[in-house]
């Protein structure tokens, strides 16, 4: 039985990943702090059309996946993005890129010859 590469690998551990960036309030967010770095909640709220309440639940989601980590900064939270987890589901989804792009090519050679 071939072995998995540890791209392969990270898809179970990517799947909490994809499910909390599937939500629209979350991956706004992500996105914000990939842009603009350590933001504190209110700096997160400006903008949206959602609750500091609210954006709270969204960063615990994040937090609770390893996307996001919370330090306190004198009475606020500064939230900032855990890159090395977003890594994990980055390389997942090159090895499914690479996947697909072995598959068309195969394709595309199987279809070459028939036509030959």
């Amino acid at each position: 039985m071939p072995r998995k590469s540890a791209a392969a690998s990270a898809g179970p551990a990517s799947a909490a990943i994809f499910a909390a960036l599937g939500d629209e309030t979350r991956l706004h967010l992500v996105a914000r702090l990939c842009d603009e770095g350590p933001l504190s909640i209110v700096r997160l709220t400006e903008g949206v059309d959602v609750t500091r309440q609210a954006v709270s639940k969204h960063l615990r989601v994040l937090e609770e996946v390893g996307l996001v980590r919370g330090t306190r900064d004198g009475r606020e939270n500064v939230w900032e993005l855990e890159p090395r987890r977003l890594a994990v589901a980055r390389r997942y989804l090159d090895h499914v890129s690479a996947r697909w792009d072995e598959t068309i090519d195969r394709l595309r050679a199987f279809v070459e010859d028939e036509d030959g």
